[in-house]
């Protein structure tokens, strides 16, 4: 495993880390020692950041967490979020006091006496032109209840915006092969501003493995099956925002450029890692053996010139029309 520095915070973060979305709900059922399977293997395989959030199966997911951190002595850096569970979801509802709420709940949940990173979670737009919101967060830093905060966002620009705040550390953001516009200036700024970029969605909700056909069906409770328009949450949460028809057909043209020994996976994780300005891929895994995959993708060679140019060329084709501008 290599690390990279997260932002200003000192820390350094396996470039490959745990997305606990998962483990949580909305993918499908989930086994809970499955789920404390997979939390170990990756330990054991040096991951040693983690991001959750309170809402993740109602603070199932960061329960599962907290109990790793009872069992492991290793120093394991825990990123949770905040806002999501407020109804309605509204820039009124991030208030002082529901956020210190939320921070309370969510130690409690992961037994710890301060979170390391609280992000706040995908926040209405008018949020972050909100100062006092932001202000809120510095004093909860300052009480000792979380250490460093970030934002999780929608769009590019929500992400610039948020960097106006000078401490800031981190921002995570949708980036992958088919959620490529980060890569024009978002990813470059962060890294004049030292801020640590967290790229979620890596996978594209499994589109990105290869594994998924037309004839794969979703169960009910997972959100590849119900917010494929965004009836429930941003469309770009699910499948990045690709319709699933096209994501399919850029699949199969991308399976032409994975070298031999590697999967499509751990080729769109590596593609990820090619870009200085993030931190840190976080993909999900419910099994021990997603994240032996997802892990391996760490050690594996740069991709050449030819490969980043054809990954360009395809989504320029099949997918940028559809994603593009809109996040």
């Amino acid at each position: 495993m290599k690390y990279r520095e997260l932002g200003r915070t000192g820390w350094s973060v396996s470039e490959v880390s745990f997305g606990a979305w998962a483990i949580g709900g909305s993918w499908g059922p989930v086994d809970d020692q499955e789920s404390m399977r997979a939390l170990h293997r990756a330990i054991d395989l040096g991951v040693n950041f983690i991001d959750t959030a309170d809402v993740y199966g109602n603070g199932r997911s960061e329960r599962l967490i907290g109990q790793l951190l009872r069992e492991r002595p290793e120093r394991i850096y825990v990123a949770t979020k905040a806002g999501r569970g407020a109804e309605p979801h509204t820039e009124a509802n991030y208030t002082a006091g529901k956020l210190r709420a939320f921070v309370e709940r969510s130690l409690r949940n992961l037994g710890t006496e301060a979170i390391d990173l609280l992000q706040l979670h995908c926040p209405p737009n008018s949020v972050y032109y909100n100062p006092d919101v932001f202000a809120s967060l510095e004093r909860l830093a300052e009480e000792g209840k979380i250490r460093y905060y970030g934002v999780s966002v929608e769009t590019v620009e929500q992400g610039l915006k948020a960097m106006d705040y000078p401490n800031l550390q981190s921002v995570q953001i949708i980036f992958n092969m088919f959620r490529q516009r980060p890569a024009e200036l978002f990813l470059r700024e962060a890294a004049r501003r030292k801020v640590g970029v967290l790229a979620r969605v890596p996978l594209a909700s499994g589109l990105l493995t290869g594994r998924l056909s037309r004839e794969t069906a979703f169960p009910r409770n997972d959100h590849r099956n119900f917010n494929r328009d965004g009836k429930y949450f941003d469309r770009g949460e699910t499948f990045a925002g690709v319709d699933l028809e096209a994501g399919l057909e850029a699949v199969e043209q991308l399976r032409a450029i994975v070298p031999a020994g590697c999967t499509l996976a751990q080729f769109a994780l590596r593609w990820i890692l090619m870009f200085d300005g993030v931190t840190c891929a976080i993909p999900g895994a419910k099994r021990a053996s997603q994240v032996e995959e997802n892990v391996a993708a760490s050690e594996l060679p740069p991709l050449s010139d030819a490969q980043m140019e054809r990954v360009r060329e395809i989504y320029e084709l099949w997918v940028k029309p559809q994603v593009h501008w809109r996040w």
